[in-house]
């Protein structure tokens, strides 16, 4: 494409496209043409190592030939066809699939279309359930979140969340959340624990003085387990997230485990829940799920939730009237599929040593005087700056061909977890540079 097309594109792109999470005001056009591996390439042929995993979906990076050849398989045979009164046989297969391996006893997936999507969905199975379970709550109409919370942008996620610029401008119009504040590893003084026993002690006993008082009034708990994201990679301390299943259990509250960003292999293991071998009542995925090549969720749940919608009578009407459009499309699961084959036949058995050389440099990077704390959890690493040089090192870095998302005084890679060695390193090189010379 020559240089005066490539203008107008960028002249397009910013009279017309409204990016996500962008202030368009200072917005500069990056126009990515194509993709290949862990690199994008933009209109005018510059290569960037995708740092961030286009957003923490591109698991297996881009150009992927099993979900390429998997996804023009489907497409031979049908493209989608609706979830109501009927199915994908794809879609079932993969239904099927996520049953098996989902912790515990999770064994009934509902598909919608998108992180937020999932959560919606299990916000809404969770306060039906109470009202038509064996023994109705119909008071049990709050959520528990946590401080900093990211579920998505729906309405219902949205009232979940706890940052103020992505929710604050909506309150009006969103449902009441009890909110209480995360372990957050940023506060441990001096612990050998990411965010130290002392950080998890404390979220858990606000969480057990919320619960005294009102889990009759609370549906749910809904949390990010391992990692929050969106709240600059807040990683909660090993054995929160089995602290906040027995809470639950004792005080007859539902746990939503949100692994829309963490789920899949991000933090080493299939499900961030596995590291604690917690089962959930409600678990999403996305993003992983499909490794970002198109979009689906789920929300999977167990038998005792599941059965409190059936029909027993003919008079009964306990149905989850809830659905979208593109439910279960049989395009997506076919890339569902193939990235499953993909995390089965060798990628998590190669993240351990992948996982271990990232630790090892990033504890290098963490030397660096301007670093205030570092941390990391599976393929996520992170590290906070003593000042806001965040933005400045990720235009640095694609400078030099790495897109990163620096964000004030944070930087931090997520990167496709199948990235080789070669380019991990060439990211980590780059952080380290930008360190010394911004």
């Amino acid at each position: 494409m020559n240089s005066s097309k490539n203008d107008q594109l960028r002249e397009w792109d910013r009279a017309h496209y409204w990016h996500s999470f962008t202030p368009m005001a200072g917005y500069e056009p990056l126009v990515i043409a194509r993709a290949e591996g862990s690199t994008l390439y933009d209109v005018d042929g510059n290569a960037y190592l995708d740092a961030a995993s286009s957003m923490w979906c591109a698991a297996l990076g881009h150009g992927h030939p099993r979900i390429n050849a998997a996804i023009v398989e489907q497409l031979g045979k049908m493209a989608h066809c609706t979830s109501l009164g009927m199915g994908a046989d794809i879609a079932v297969r993969l239904a099927k699939r996520l049953a098996d391996l989902a912790p515990g006893d999770l064994q009934h997936v509902f598909y919608s279309s998108d992180g937020s999507s999932a959560v919606e969905v299990a916000m809404k199975q969770a306060l039906q359930y109470w009202r038509q379970c064996d023994s109705p709550r119909t008071n049990k109409t709050k959520y528990l979140a946590f401080g900093q919370a990211y579920h998505g942008d729906t309405i219902g996620a949205t009232a979940l969340g706890g940052i103020g610029r992505y929710h604050d401008a909506f309150a009006p119009v969103l449902c009441e959340v009890i909110r209480v504040a995360a372990p957050d590893s940023r506060s441990a003084k001096s612990s050998p624990l990411p965010g130290g026993e002392g950080e998890m002690a404390r979220a858990l006993s606000d969480v057990r003085t919320v619960l005294e008082s009102q889990a009759d009034t609370i549906a749910a708990i809904v949390v990010e387990p391992r990692v929050q994201c969106a709240a600059g990679m807040l990683m909660h301390p090993p054995g929160f997230l089995a602290g906040l299943r027995k809470l639950c259990d004792e005080y007859d509250v539902l746990l939503v485990a949100d692994e829309i960003a963490v789920g899949l292999g991000r933090t080493g293991k299939l499900f961030a829940c596995n590291h604690e071998d917690v089962t959930p009542d409600f678990l999403c995925l996305g993003k992983h799920l499909t490794a970002g090549y198109l979009p689906m969720a789920v929300t999977i749940t167990t038998p005792r939730v599941y059965n409190a919608f059936l029909n027993r009578e003919p008079t009964d009407d306990n149905t989850f009237w809830h659905g979208h459009t593109h439910s279960g499309n049989a395009l997506a699961a076919a890339a569902a599929m193939a990235t499953l084959d993909e995390f089965e036949s060798g990628l998590m058995d190669e993240l351990p040593a992948k996982i271990a050389h990232l630790n090892k440099r990033w504890r290098e990077i963490a030397t660096s005087p301007r670093v205030k704390h570092s941390r990391q959890c599976g393929m996520i690493a992170a590290i906070n700056l003593h000042e806001p040089k965040g933005q400045a090192i990720a235009s640095y870095a694609l400078e030099r061909g790495v897109w990163l998302r620096g964000r004030d005084d944070l930087v931090y890679v997520m990167p496709p977890l199948n990235i080789d060695a070669t380019d991990l390193d060439r990211i980590l090189d780059v952080v380290a540079a930008a360190l010394q010379k911004i």
